[in-house]
């Protein structure tokens, strides 16, 4: 090898390593960014972990205090702020519609109403970017029918609900209560799609006792009757619910 090839060799010896350290230097700050735009992400995340607790015990009708309802409702308020994705929305209304309906505890009329509004806006918000979510519409509806009781603002989100997810059976319990307690604001038109439903429901399911458990008034037992009125054995069956549920009062 000539010396004249000398300073050709070591321009490319240091060619290499300055793209070497070009290519490392680019990898390390695309690691940077990534952690960058990921920790709102991962704050989120954490932040709503910390909640799950207090979802669970309102989910459950477990016990739980007003300060240990605050906190967690303070950390879904920054993990939706950290990242206000459908996902987060849901899950901070799911804690406030429960906070606010729950048998076992007790807010004032106030705080009630104001909880319900901002479930109310939550679903709305995140029914507006993932809109396939059954379960979402069916607490939508829940949420209008206590602030407003029985109205087409209701209906509209329990039929999406219908929509979305029509043979979801543990959605049926809530379903049905909903149908019954909307069944004034809805138009014929409505009534007849829905009563089908629950016709098709009662041929799907393998026990009727969330159809006995749905009644809480003579009115709701004529309009569950009459739902299932050309079922095979239906009027039987639920006389044999009824009867055992009034034995068990009594």
């Amino acid at each position: 090898m000539g010396l004249w090839h000398v300073p050709a060799i070591m321009g490319e010896w240091l060619l290499g390593v300055s793209i070497n350290g070009l290519v490392r230097g680019l990898l390390g700050l695309g690691g940077l960014l990534l952690v960058w735009f990921a920790w709102p992400v991962m704050k989120s995340a954490w932040q709503a972990q910390q909640a799950d607790a207090a979802t669970t015990a309102l989910r459950l009708n477990y016990k739980i205090s007003l300060d240990e309802v605050l906190s967690a409702i303070d950390r879904l308020d920054r993990a939706v702020e950290s990242d206000p994705i459908a996902i987060r929305y849901f899950q901070r209304s799911e804690l406030l519609a429960g906070a606010a309906l729950s048998p076992f505890f007790a807010p004032t009329a106030q705080q009630r109403t104001e909880w319900l509004k901002r479930a109310e806006d939550d679903l709305r918000a995140g029914l507006g970017d993932d809109p396939a979510r059954g379960i979402q519409w069916l607490r939508l509806s829940s949420v209008r029918l206590a602030l407003e009781g029985p109205s087409q603002r209701s209906v509209a989100p329990l039929l999406m609900s219908i929509d979305t997810a029509p043979m979801l059976l543990p959605l049926w319990p809530v379903r049905l209560r909903l149908i019954l307690d909307n069944w004034q604001a809805l138009t014929r038109e409505q009534r007849e799609r829905v009563a089908l439903y629950v016709a098709r429901t009662w041929q799907l399911s393998s026990s009727y006792d969330s159809f006995a458990d749905a009644i809480r008034t003579p009115v709701d037992e004529l309009l569950i009757r009459y739902f299932v009125r050309n079922e095979a054995g239906a009027q039987d069956e639920l006389t044999r619910l009824l009867t055992e549920r009034r034995k068990r009062k009594s």
